[in-house]
C-alpha cells in the first residue's frame, strides 16, 4: 500500500469516527417514564385507589356520631369539616384524641337547611357580602358567585382554616361544600391560592361537579382524583338499589385514583329536625349511606374488585415525591 493510499484510509477513518460521535451526542437521552401516583405509593400502575370520604363533619351531633364511628371502624378513610357549624367544638375535641384521623376542611360559603343555619366564623360585619339579611350564608351556590366580594371570600375561608388549625386539628386537604369553589373563575382562583398558602392538596377532578369552571383548563398535575363518585337525587330509596348504584359506579372505573363521597348520619330525631323539608341528603338518605359503607356486602365488593383504600394524607405524600 503506497503512502497516498494510507493517507486516504486514515482520513476516511477519522471522518467515520467523527460522524459516529456526532450522531451519538445528538441522539436524545433515554427517558424513564414518570411513575404514576399509584406506583409512587408502592402499588402497580393497574391499581384502583379509592378515598371513601364523608362530608359535613361538624354539622350536628348526629352527623358527628356517625362519621366518628365510620372513621374509627375504617368504613370511611377520610372526612372534611364544616368549621362554621355549631358542632365544630365536638369535632375539635375528638380530633385531639384521634391524631391519625384524616381530616380536611369543607370550605363553606352556603348554609342550605331551612332551620339549621350557620354564618361566617369571621363575623357578619367583617364579610357583609357573604351573608343574607339574617346574617347567614345564602342557601345556594349561585348566590355566592353572584354577590360575594373576593376579598371577603379570602378572609372568611382563611378564618375557617385557621380556626381548625388553632384548635389543634392536623389537616390533610381542602375541599368544598356544595362545589362552591368551582362555581366561578374568581372563586376557583381563591381555591388554588389557599392550596398554595397552606400547602394542602385540594379536591379537583378533570371535569364534572368538582372540576374547574367552564373555560378554565388546569395542568394535569393539578388534578388530584380522576373522578368523584357522589350520588345525586333519583336513586330509588331502598337499601338494595342504593348499594347497587354505588357498586355499579365503582365497578366501571379503570385504573386510577378516585374519591367516593358519602353523607353520613343517623335517621334520628335530631337529624330529622335539621333536614325536615329536604328529602335529598336528609336524615333517611344519610342513614342509607351509613348502612351502605358499614355493610359486609359493600366491603366484600371492594375486596373482590381489588380497590385499595387510601387517605388524603397518603395522596399528598405521594404527590410530593
Amino acid at each position: 500500500m503506497n503512502h497516498r493510499m494510507r493517507c486516504l484510509l486514515r482520513f476516511f477513518s477519522v471522518c467515520v469516527g467523527f460522524a459516529y460521535v456526532s450522531v451519538a451526542q445528538s441522539s436524545p437521552p433515554t427517558t424513564v417514564p414518570e411513575k404514576t401516583l399509584r406506583e409512587r405509593l408502592g402499588y402497580p400502575a393497574s391499581a384502583r385507589l379509592l378515598v371513601i370520604h364523608a362530608d359535613d363533619l361538624g354539622m350536628n351531633h348526629s352527623v358527628n356520631r356517625a362519621t366518628f364511628e365510620a372513621l374509627d371502624k375504617g368504613w370511611v378513610t377520610s372526612a372534611s369539616i364544616l368549621v362554621p357549624c355549631p358542632w365544630f367544638p365536638e369535632v375539635a375535641r375528638w380530633a385531639k384524641q384521634h391524631r391519625n384521623a384524616d381530616l380536611g376542611i369543607h370550605l363553606a360559603l352556603t348554609s342550605e337547611w331551612t332551620d339549621l343555619r350557620w354564618g361566617p366564623v369571621s363575623g357578619v360585619g367583617r364579610v357583609p357580602s357573604l351573608v343574607d339579611t339574617n346574617g347567614y350564608f345564602p342557601s345556594d351556590t349561585p348566590d355566592v358567585a353572584r354577590n360575594a366580594r373576593i376579598a371577603d371570600v379570602k378572609y372568611e375561608l382563611r378564618s375557617q382554616i385557621d380556626r381548625a388549625k388553632n384548635a389543634g386539628i392536623p389537616l390533610t386537604h381542602l375541599d368544598m361544600h356544595m362545589a362552591g369553589m368551582v362555581s366561578s373563575s374568581e372563586l376557583f382562583g381563591v381555591y388554588r391560592k389557599l392550596r398554595d398558602e397552606y400547602k394542602l392538596p385540594i379536591l379537583l377532578e378533570p371535569s364534572g361537579t368538582h372540576g374547574s369552571p367552564a373555560g378554565i383548563s388546569v395542568p394535569a398535575e393539578e388534578v388530584t382524583v380522576q373522578r368523584i363518585v357522589s350520588m345525586e337525587p333519583g336513586v330509588t330509596p331502598n337499601q338494595k338499589d342504593w348499594l347497587d348504584w354505588y357498586k355499579k359506579q365503582l365497578a366501571a372505573l379503570p385504573p386510577g385514583v378516585y374519591q367516593l363521597i358519602v353523607h353520613l348520619a343517623y335517621d334520628d330525631e335530631e337529624m330529622r329536625g335539621a333536614t325536615w323539608d329536604h328529602p335529598d341528603w336528609g336524615a333517611a338518605w344519610r342513614q342509607r349511606d351509613l348502612d351502605m359503607v358499614k355493610s359486609g356486602e359493600f366491603r366484600q365488593f371492594l375486596k373482590e374488585q381489588g380497590f385499595v383504600l387510601v387517605t388524603w394524607k397518603e395522596l399528598a405524600k405521594a404527590r410530593q415525591q
